[in-house]
């Protein structure tokens, strides 16, 4: 696997999968995890190819000497160096989940290298979007005839309740259908680095108003991706954070939840690819 090396030293490394035309797509996921869990992001690989980034202390990067370097801020500037490193005078950019962060952080700060921007299944703390509790019932409510419902949905009012709640029992939640497969993807996926997880969105990490100021001149188009059933990316909250973008098209894909090329493989890589042109 390919390395690079990181402001502060620290050896990062990436994948690179596919042979597809156009030019690369650098891709940061969530978690803080290991990006094997984007897979080739529903046979996207075929079309384009793909640079998936494992963040610092996550896959096989390095633990960093400062563990304060795990905050969203700061990891802006390992996707900036993995430009370099690439050789690319800019890149279009896709970020999953808590990697959309990033991605927002690092067009905000970086916009000149950043050719398009498609953001999947969007966390939006970066521009302060909250995703409220009733938000998130009434979209689980959408699946109350599933079989796991119960139990789920249990677990998730004690979680926006505040009162704990199991968060592994939120899981089938996260899914289009709760399979072997799902169960498969969903456990390939869990953080194992829990620091980098807990400093992530520590003091400093967000800016909100900085970065809602710098997005509102961001020239390059955005996708705003995210399924129908996700209770982390709800569409609603999606619509919001795409109103801060000039330049943006939001999709829901229909039967999804917070891992679309998962759950609807062509259909996800065909509206990727189209934005990507």
């Amino acid at each position: 696997m390919p390395t690079f090396c990181a402001p502060d030293g620290t050896r990062l490394a990436y994948r690179t999968i596919g042979d597809g035309g156009g030019e690369p797509l650098v891709c940061i996921p969530g978690g803080p995890a290991d990006s094997r869990y984007l897979g080739d992001l529903g046979g996207l690989s075929l079309r384009r190819r793909l640079i998936l980034l494992d963040l610092r202390g996550t896959g096989r990067s390095a633990v960093p000497e400062d563990t304060a370097s795990y905050r969203c801020d700061r990891l802006v500037e390992d996707v900036e160096a993995l430009r370099e490193h690439l050789g690319l005078a800019r890149t279009d950019l896709l970020g999953h989940s808590a990697g959309a962060n990033i991605a927002m952080g690092y067009a905000a700060r970086y916009p000149r290298s950043v050719g398009k921007l498609a953001l999947i299944g969007p966390g939006t703390r970066a521009v302060g979007i909250e995703v409220t509790g009733d938000t998130r019932l009434a979209l689980a409510r959408l699946r109350e005839d599933e079989p796991w419902f119960p139990a789920a949905f249990a677990a998730l009012e004690a979680v926006c309740a505040g009162t704990g709640g199991d968060w592994e029992a939120l899981a089938p939640f996260f899914c289009g259908r709760w399979d072997d497969a799902a169960r498969e993807h969903h456990a390939a996926g869990l953080p194992v680095n829990r620091e980098a997880v807990a400093r992530f969105g520590a003091d400093g990490a967000f800016t909100p108003e900085t970065t809602r100021a710098a997005l509102a001149s961001f020239a390059a188009p955005v996708l705003l991706l995210t399924g129908e059933f996700d209770l982390n990316s709800p569409p609603r909250s999606t619509a919001e954070l795409a109103g801060l973008f000039p330049q943006a098209t939001v999709s829901v894909q229909p039967g999804a939840g917070h891992y679309p090329w998962v759950d609807d493989a062509g259909r996800f890589a065909a509206a990727v690819d189209a934005f990507l042109g």
